[in-house]
């Protein structure tokens, strides 16, 4: 299959791109500026110049694929999280860009459409394990995911398959998690919430095997998620992993913005894509091994 990707060389890009070649699949990495075609390159990828919300220039890549994957976002990182304006250019990729992939690949004949998203979107669930059909509560950066759904859903029908995945939050040795392991190592918090609380992660590997396995799956909506852990036993993870004395919480009560969202207790049930395509993650629980070695 000849595999359009857009945000090739992010967190999870990364991993999709060599994943998509070991499987067979030829690669075509959107770079959207001459300068990031190198990244591109080193990836294995072929590099394709595009504007992303250009949707004449994007039509034209599109062309001659039997896929697209859009993956691209662009989250800020550090205190820069819990500015609400920092958000603004993950906000029009994931709003905008998105509809503008969807008309593209839609024009360009394409027959497949995968969209990423976040799990981070469903409401607060307790102990209850949260489905597809769980209830949403999108605020803050997350509204932008469900208006990506939406848009991808727009691409369905007339033979066109749209998947849309909603991602846990990926831990690995990528900039949030190196973050969190500096501020747990300095006594800041490891966790948000409850300790009793769920939290439902995904290491970037497993992640773009799921990317992968959607390629295979019916239209339709999918968790894409490790085996969920108690946040306290993330916590021990994460103090472990960053060399802390102790696994801190910050309570809810305390947390504001995108904390907020990530104080909530979410058990994110994977079952739905393990049954359409054989998806199973290889790293089920979160563990030291996951996160880079800290200096």
């Amino acid at each position: 299959m000849r595999v359009l990707l857009m945000g090739a060389t992010g967190v999870l890009g990364r991993e999709t791109v060599p994943t998509l070649l070991t499987e067979g699949h030829r690669v075509t990495g959107l770079a959207s500026s001459v300068d990031r075609v190198a990244a591109v390159e080193a990836l294995g990828a072929t590099p394709a110049v595009a504007d992303m919300f250009d949707v004449d220039a994007l039509t034209a890549v599109c062309r001659g694929h039997d896929a697209v994957v859009n993956l691209a976002t662009r989250i800020p990182v550090g205190r820069a999280m819990l500015r609400g304006r920092n958000w603004a250019d993950n906000d029009r990729l994931r709003a905008e860009g998105s509809r503008t992939v969807a008309m593209a690949a839609r024009a360009a004949g394409v027959g497949i459409l995968v969209q990423e998203g976040v799990s981070l979107v469903y409401a607060d669930g307790g102990d209850t394990q949260l489905d597809e059909r769980a209830r949403l509560d999108p605020a803050g950066p997350t509204v932008a995911s469900v208006t990506a759904h939406v848009n991808a859903e727009s691409f369905a029908g007339e033979g066109r398959t749209a998947v849309f995945l909603r991602i846990a939050t990926l831990h690995g040795d990528d900039a949030i998690s190196r973050w969190m392991l500096r501020g747990a190592r300095r006594g800041g918090p490891a966790y948000f919430g409850d300790p009793d609380g769920w939290l439902t992660a995904i290491h970037p590997f497993d992640a773009a095997s799921g990317v992968v396995a959607a390629l295979a799956a019916p239209t339709g909506v999918y968790n894409l998620g490790a085996t969920p852990v108690r946040k306290r036993d993330f916590g021990t993870v994460i103090a472990a992993a960053a060399g802390a004395r102790r696994a801190r919480s910050l309570p809810r009560p305390l947390t504001r913005g995108f904390l907020a969202i990530l104080a909530r207790s979410q058990r994110v049930s994977s079952a739905a894509l393990t049954e359409a395509t054989g998806w199973l993650p290889k790293r089920t629980e979160p563990s030291v091994d996951w996160f880079p070695a800290m200096s």
